[in-house]
């Protein structure tokens, strides 16, 4: 019997002090080693999944380059449906498949500009994105395996409807600081503590610690 939602394994590289970007927006904390592991990674899932601003900010391919293996599936959440025609993702979207998330916010025009250059749009949600909505639709085209490269505001809204099974940090050696700096999650938070995860790896990668956690 198929699952009614995909695997999700949230994916990141933080600082020590726990940021994933500066206040300035850049984001390259990983070495060359750790890349090498999260495009292995990446080519053993189904989907890749980010947010718009993720896009907008880094204007990542979202491929499969270091090693050997398929590109997965590209999933941009985007509620509004603005994201750049002159993004790498919108570029290469007739030769990798890719579907853009847009709530019932988005313009028919927009949607529809979109599918002619080669995306699926999914409609899902009201205002923002329904998350537990997408991923059943996800799970009856086929998808068992989405990686989440957020960033904060992404890994906030899945953590925060419980829909992460794994979560993969890479711990690197920099110090970021910075009120306005892009935490590993944003968002509003949680009241208590008590949302956990066990831990189930830790590998050393030069000057880097990888850390596993599943529920």
């Amino acid at each position: 019997m198929a699952s009614s939602k995909p695997y999700v394994i949230l994916s990141a590289a933080m600082s020590i002090d726990g940021k994933i970007a500066t206040r300035t927006g850049k984001s390259g904390l990983s070495s060359g080693s750790d890349l090498t592991r999260v495009h292995k990674v990446r080519g053993s899932v189904d989907a890749i999944l980010v947010g718009k601003n993720t896009v907008s900010v880094d204007n990542p391919s979202l491929t499969v380059r270091r090693v050997k293996g398929r590109n997965p599936i590209r999933l941009i959440l985007d509620p509004r449906a603005t994201i750049s025609h002159g993004s790498k993702i919108v570029k290469t979207s007739k030769t990798i498949p890719t579907i853009i998330v847009v709530s019932e916010m988005a313009s028919s025009r927009k949607a529809l500009l979109l599918a002619k250059k080669g995306l699926q749009v999914i409609r899902c949600g009201k205002v923002g994105i329904d998350l537990k909505k997408l991923l059943s639709i996800l799970a009856k085209q086929g998808i068992k395996k989405i990686l989440v490269e957020g960033g904060g505001t992404t890994n906030w809204y899945f953590l925060k409807e419980r829909l992460v099974d794994e979560i993969l940090v890479t711990v690197t050696p920099y110090i970021v600081g910075g009120k306005e700096s892009v935490s590993l999650v944003e968002g509003h938070g949680f009241d208590d503590i008590s949302y956990s995860f066990k831990l189930k790896q830790v590998k050393r990668i030069g000057n880097e610690i990888v850390l596993r956690y599943v529920l």
